[in-house]
This record gives structure tokens, C-alpha cells and sequence, in this order.
């Protein structure tokens, strides 16, 4: 049950960051204020750097193996934590996971700058 929290997890991260890449520069063009919060672009920006990070240091990401250690040497799986399984991991080398990831946080990072985040104004918190 540990192992497929794990994945549901790991779906909905990857999920967040999918959405961001997409509806940020959407709601850019269509004025849509909370793709500038600041709190939500920072989560979304630190949450593809830790993935990027992860992959140029050739490490699996942490979701990954964690959900690998609780899972054992089961290979009996639910059919929907079977799905979720195939969707989101591929049988490719981590370069090219490495490669990937460092495009979107880089795609990310310009958005940062095209689409700036409304920065929280310090003198209505004093």
C-alpha cells in the first residue's frame, strides 16, 4: 500500500510540473492572475530543479526509489497502480531523462522571466 502512495505520489508531482509548464504561459496570454503567485511559481520552479538536479547527477529520482524499496519483488500490482506504472516510467537511459529535464527547467526558467511571478510586496507584511 506504501509502494502505490508512492506512485500516486510521484504521478502527481509529475502531473504539477506537466501543468505548470503548460498553463503558465497560457494564462499568461490569458490574463490569468494566479499563474504569477509567487509561492506557486517558486514550488514549480524548485520542483523541476530537484528533478534536473537529480538526473545531470545520474541519480534516479528519489520518488522512484523509494517506491522500488517498498514495493519488493512483488510482481503482483493492482491494475491502476499497473498503468500508472507504464505512464510514467520508460525504458530509456538516464541521459536522455537527464538531457529532458534540463530543457524543461530551462524552458522554465525563461518563463520565469517572460512570464515574471508577482513578487509578495514587503511593506504590507510589516
Amino acid at each position: 500500500m506504501a509502494a502505490l502512495s508512492i506512485l500516486i505520489l510521484h504521478l502527481a508531482v509529475i502531473a504539477f510540473n506537466v501543468a505548470g509548464c503548460v498553463l503558465i504561459p497560457v494564462g499568461a496570454w490569458r490574463r490569468w492572475h494566479w499563474v504569477r503567485n509567487f509561492w506557486f511559481r517558486v514550488a514549480h520552479l524548485a520542483s523541476l530543479a530537484v528533478v534536473a538536479l537529480q538526473a545531470v547527477f545520474g541519480r534516479a529520482c528519489f520518488l522512484t526509489l523509494w517506491q522500488g524499496d517498498l514495493s519488493g519483488t512483488s510482481n503482483t500490482q493492482p491494475l491502476i497502480a499497473g498503468w500508472i506504472d507504464r505512464l510514467i516510467y520508460w525504458p530509456l537511459p538516464l541521459w536522455v531523462f537527464a538531457v529532458a529535464y534540463v530543457a524543461v527547467f530551462a524552458y522554465v526558467l525563461a518563463l520565469w522571466v517572460v512570464v515574471a511571478p508577482a513578487v509578495p510586496n514587503r511593506k504590507a507584511q510589516r
